[in-house]
Parts: C-alpha cells; sequence; structure tokens
C-alpha cells in the first residue's frame, strides 16, 4: 500500500512533515507558514489546506487509496472531498499520470477515470486487499489501445469484448478504459455492446 505509486508525489519535505496525518479542511484565516508555498496549517485543530491547484488531485487519491485499501473516512472528510472533485475537475495532466502509472501498476485510479464515483458513504471495493491475497500482478502496456482484452468507451459507458464485437476497434484512444474481465466492466457501470454475439 505504502508504495502504490497513485498514491506518491514528489513534495516538499516541511510540508509533508507539518502535514503528518491531519485531516483536510478550509483554512480562511491560518497564514502561510511556508514561504511563497500556499499551504495552511492549524496545528491546535490538526487541520491543513492545499493550495487549489491540487484539491481535485488529492480527493481523487485519497477516493482510490480508502475504496482500494478499505479504510474509513469521516463523514466531513468525504463532504470536503467530494467538493474539491467537482470544483477541480480531472487535468489532462493527471490523465496522463494515470495512464504511465498504470502501464507499471497494472490498473488505473478509476477515480480519475471516471469509471467510479465517490458519494457520500461509499462502499469500498478493497480491491487491492482481495488482489494482494488472490491475485497475481497485471502489467499494462503503455499504449492503451494495444493488448487490452476488454475495451470500455468511457463516453457512452460502453464495452466490446475482444472477438463477436464488431465496433470493439472503432473506440476512440482517448475514450479507452481496459477491462481484464465483464465482471469488473460490469462493476464500473459499463454495459456491454449490443452488436456483440
Amino acid at each position: 500500500m505504502e508504495a502504490d505509486l497513485h498514491n506518491l508525489t514528489p513534495t516538499v519535505g516541511e510540508l509533508n512533515s507539518d502535514r503528518q496525518n491531519f485531516n483536510f479542511g478550509v483554512l480562511p484565516i491560518a497564514p502561510k507558514r511556508h514561504g511563497a508555498c500556499d499551504f495552511k496549517v492549524d496545528f491546535k485543530d490538526r487541520v491543513v489546506e492545499p493550495r487549489n491547484e491540487i484539491k481535485g488531485f488529492l480527493a481523487r487519491v485519497y477516493f482510490y487509496m480508502h475504496d482500494r485499501y478499505d479504510m474509513n473516512m469521516s463523514k466531513q472528510q468525504q463532504q470536503l472531498l467530494i467538493a474539491w472533485n467537482k470544483a477541480y475537475p480531472v487535468s489532462k495532466w493527471e490523465l496522463e499520470r494515470d495512464k504511465r502509472i498504470a502501464a507499471h501498476m497494472g490498473h488505473h485510479n478509476l477515480f480519475v477515470t471516471g469509471q467510479r464515483r465517490w458519494l457520500v458513504g461509499h462502499k469500498n471495493s478493497a480491491d487491492g486487499v482481495e488482489q494482494v491475497i488472490n491475485t497475481p500482478r497485471v502489467v499494462v502496456s503503455n499504449d492503451i489501445t494495444s493488448h487490452i482484452e476488454i475495451r470500455g468507451n468511457l463516453n457512452i459507458k460502453i464495452f466490446y469484448l475482444p472477438d463477436g464485437c464488431p465496433s470493439n476497434d472503432k473506440v476512440s484512444p482517448k475514450n479507452i478504459v481496459p477491462f481484464n474481465t465483464e465482471l469488473e466492466a460490469q462493476n464500473a457501470g459499463f454495459r456491454k455492446a449490443g452488436d456483440c454475439n
């Protein structure tokens, strides 16, 4: 879990140290303590507020980690991160980062790709817990358009099998979401294409 690349990012050591395991929050009157860095810390209440540009990114990482490794999140944190996720949508760089990490990890952050959505009271998938126990590591190619068994079309939430689905090769590369099984695609909210045999 600690080595999950979806969770790792370069950071300034002092910020990371001050962040500790504090909750996220909104600190309108807290002073900046780190020079030009827009990062606020309230040590008394154990709350931090990162700069706006990374709030959505952080929300999706937290959704991913809590979902994948079956961790609890308070209702208050869920509500805040849901708001940040909505206010600061996925960027092109975040999609590219996710694609590169998936090439090494064997899976995407489904909150970045749009395959999963966090709502208050979210039921965790615990995919990471089950994978460690039951399944071998899967490696995905850097090129998302090749070596995919099942292709999902993110734009219309439909998936295509490699054989028997004439439209399988017609999915735009920017809309392709890879799946290993039909069940995985269905659990992500996709349905099988009508032209599949």
